[in-house]
């Protein structure tokens, strides 16, 4: 429990974290899991619908949109997500995960409904953008709440599978392309409309999960509401308790001082990512920027390539997309409790291994012009199974390697990097070396995005952080831990902690 030693200094210490480390998991976990989770879904379902009805869009009957805008569009949409991220990661820290997570999921369905009745290329190029922004804030409250309301146990596979949906709603979406698309069932004009539409009615049912998920009890410690993060923690035990029928598991963890303190500037942050984390300041961005560009370039140029070199018809395209977004949704599913048991650095280094030696592989094959349309697809789906779990893996990293008081700023910041460097580099690059016509240029694009990944590989193993199984405030002493200032730039935390420092 929280027990407040000084209200002039609102010192406290509390055992908070250690009781939400301990909780089995429960039906509560699980409704964790649907509020937040299925905005990736609504991710996954809004990157493939614009692919795809991209070319729908440019027809005369459509809005007849130029190629140099369908781009301009995409432009928009990053430009929203990397100023959303950064606003919205913020706010995060400053107001709280639940009322930023409510906050950008109104944003999109907003954003989402008036995409559907857009009426020219500006108006489309600005809800766009605020659907960019929107989406780029949910990446910084929803990961943000992820790690601090879900056990250390299970954090990993937990989050894994989380950010994995995302491909969940791009199967959606590449089923629902097949049909709207098909002029036999509606009209150029519609079926983008309805797409989209389709994302702004999944808003609605997402705000009414999400208004049973509390604010994270942690970031309430961290900011001077102890009683309301005792009082949450009391109720879920209560709860979870009467569920099992059982006594709660003994509990293993310590308790910890927090002193309130004021919300960190933007100076303390870059005093903390380069001073007393840099190495895990480079991790994060490794990570971040080389799965940015491995998905930005090869997989997002992927029906282009079914075009160009394969002559697949538009409306078909959503059947290949269809089984890589599958094995992209199992990847993380399957791998992803491997990170809690045989460790993050090693899967890590293990699942970006594998996916640049089989992209250098097939792309080989590719300018040998080996094989068809369904091959391309069936060998970029085994790589990707990898690819997904080892990207997913890179936001579990930057969300769980540094102090809670500042988690929502800094995902935002190795989001915003990797959307301005692998997000706009890579469709640019990929883009041109499909219009080359080439085979071997691609091959070419191939290998420089699997030698990305594998100097990644050399920094996870360098910096990499044995963050499975821990406590979020063993992995990263909160800054307003009552703790000497030598333990805290070793990473260690409250009295028995242990140093995890990468």
């Amino acid at each position: 429990m929280a027990t407040v030693t000084s209200r002039a200094a609102m010192e406290f210490r509390t055992d908070v974290p250690a009781r939400m480390d301990r909780l089995p998991w429960s039906r509560w976990h699980w409704l964790v899991v649907a509020a937040l989770g299925i905005t990736w879904i609504i991710d996954g379902l809004e990157v493939t619908l614009i692919g795809t009805v991209s070319t729908v869009l440019q027809e005369p009957e459509s809005l007849h949109f130029s190629g140099q805008e369908i781009g301009l569009l995409g432009t928009a949409y990053l430009a929203g997500a990397v100023l959303g991220a950064l606003v919205f990661g913020y706010l995060t820290d400053r107001l709280g995960r639940k009322k930023l997570f409510t906050v950008t999921l109104g944003l999109y369905l907003v954003a989402a409904f008036c995409t559907a009745i857009s009426w020219n290329f500006a108006s489309f190029a600005f809800f766009r953008f605020l659907t960019g922004a929107a989406i780029g804030g949910e990446y910084s409250a929803i990961n943000s709440a992820i790690d601090e309301l879900i056990p250390a146990r299970v954090r990993g596979w937990a989050d894994l599978a989380i950010n994995g949906t995302f491909w969940v709603g791009a199967a959606a979406g590449s089923l629902a392309s097949v049909i709207l698309l098909n002029k036999r069932f509606l009209p150029a004009d519609v079926g983008w409309r309805v797409g989209f539409g389709l994302g702004a009615a999944l808003g609605v049912i997402i705000i009414l999960l999400r208004k049973y998920v509390p604010e994270s009890p942690r970031w309430l410690l961290t900011h001077g509401h102890p009683e309301e993060a005792e009082r949450i923690v009391a109720d879920l035990e209560k709860r979870i308790e009467g569920e099992r029928k059982e006594p709660l598991p003994a509990q293993t963890g310590g308790s910890i001082t927090i002193r309130h303190r004021d919300p960190i500037g933007f100076g303390e942050l870059a005093s903390v990512m380069l001073k007393m984390y840099p190495g895990r300041t480079v991790l994060g961005l490794a990570l971040i920027i080389s799965q940015a560009f491995l998905y930005n370039g090869v997989f997002f140029t992927f029906p282009l390539i079914l075009k160009k070199f394969y002559e697949v018809p538009v409306d078909h395209t959503g059947l290949y997309l269809l089984p890589f977004a599958l094995t992209n949704f199992l990847g993380p599913l399957t791998l992803g409790r491997f990170f809690d048991t045989v460790g993050r650095k090693p899967m890590i280094a293990g699942t970006y291994t594998i996916s640049a030696v089989l992209l250098a592989g097939t792309g080989y094959l590719f300018a040998a012009g080996s094989f068809g349309p369904a091959a391309q697809t069936l060998l970029w789906a085994i790589i990707f199974f990898f690819a997904s779990s080892a990207a997913s893996s890179a936001y579990l990293t930057v969300s769980e390697i540094f102090p809670v008081e500042l988690r929502g700023m800094v995902i935002a910041l190795f989001f915003a990097a990797g959307t301005l460097l692998g997000g706009t580099l890579a469709p640019w690059l990929f883009g041109r070396l499909v219009d080359s016509g080439s085979r071997d240029m691609l091959f070419y694009g191939d290998l420089f995005a699997a030698a990305l990944l594998m100097a990644t590989v050399g920094v996870v193993l360098v910096f990499g952080v044995k963050a499975e199984g821990a406590s979020l405030e063993d992995i990263a002493t909160p800054l307003s831990a009552a703790l000497d200032s030598e333990a805290a730039e070793h990473g260690s935390t409250a009295p028995g902690g242990k140093s995890l420092a990468g």
